[in-house]
């Protein structure tokens, strides 16, 4: 009897073993995560230095290109953004955050119009180039203007991706991958929450 019960209990143990030490990985991966999501925006911002000037192409509500020009960069303090944005806009775009996938406003989203920084109202996208990727985020295969957009080198989470941002306001909006379609190749997967949807008059 005593020798049924211990294989029964040595039996047992090698998956009480494997949960514990998924729930454990699980915790630690999340730990991890929190502490290394850091800030790409505030490493874009160490980087950069003090507010410069930087070159946007400016567009109509409607789509239109209308010029290329030199701007300052729009900078505020943490909490003038905050008093401007959402908790969860505030979080994604001036801390690196990622909403919910298919949780965002924009994902399903098929109206045409051109999409806007949520921070500094910069033209971002147009829905010209937005495609179903089926990733539950809205995905477009290229910027409206390359000027707008900025990409940096992100090596959180333990792997290298590039995270895109606004130009004009540093602001997060992404990351862009090389699994898009034709005809440039790139999925620009950004959060519903950094943007603001402006619809074709």
């Amino acid at each position: 009897m005593f020798d049924s019960d211990l294989e029964q209990k040595n039996a047992v143990n090698p998956q009480r073993r494997w949960f514990l030490g998924g729930a454990a990985a699980a915790i630690g991966g999340l730990a991890l995560w929190s502490w290394r999501r850091p800030h790409i925006v505030e490493a874009l911002a160490a980087k950069a230095g003090p507010p410069k000037e930087v070159t946007i192409v400016r567009f109509s509500d409607s789509g239109q290109r209308l010029e290329k020009v030199r701007v300052m960069q729009v900078v505020k303090s943490e909490d003038e953004w905050r008093k401007q944005l959402s908790g969860n806009a505030f979080q994604i775009a001036r801390h690196a955050d990622t909403e919910i996938a298919f949780s965002g406003r924009y994902w399903n989203l098929h109206d045409k119009g051109i999409y806007r920084c949520i921070c500094c109202d910069n033209a971002l996208f147009s829905s010209t180039t937005k495609f179903d990727s089926g990733t539950g985020w809205p995905s477009f295969w290229e910027p409206i203007a390359k000027e707008n957009v900025t990409e940096i080198r992100d090596t959180t989470l333990g792997m290298t991706r590039t995270a895109v941002a606004c130009t004009l306001c540093d602001a997060h909006l992404g990351h862009v991958f090389d699994d898009g379609p034709r005809p440039t190749g790139l999925r620009y997967c950004m959060n519903s929450a950094s943007l603001r949807f402006v619809p074709a008059v």
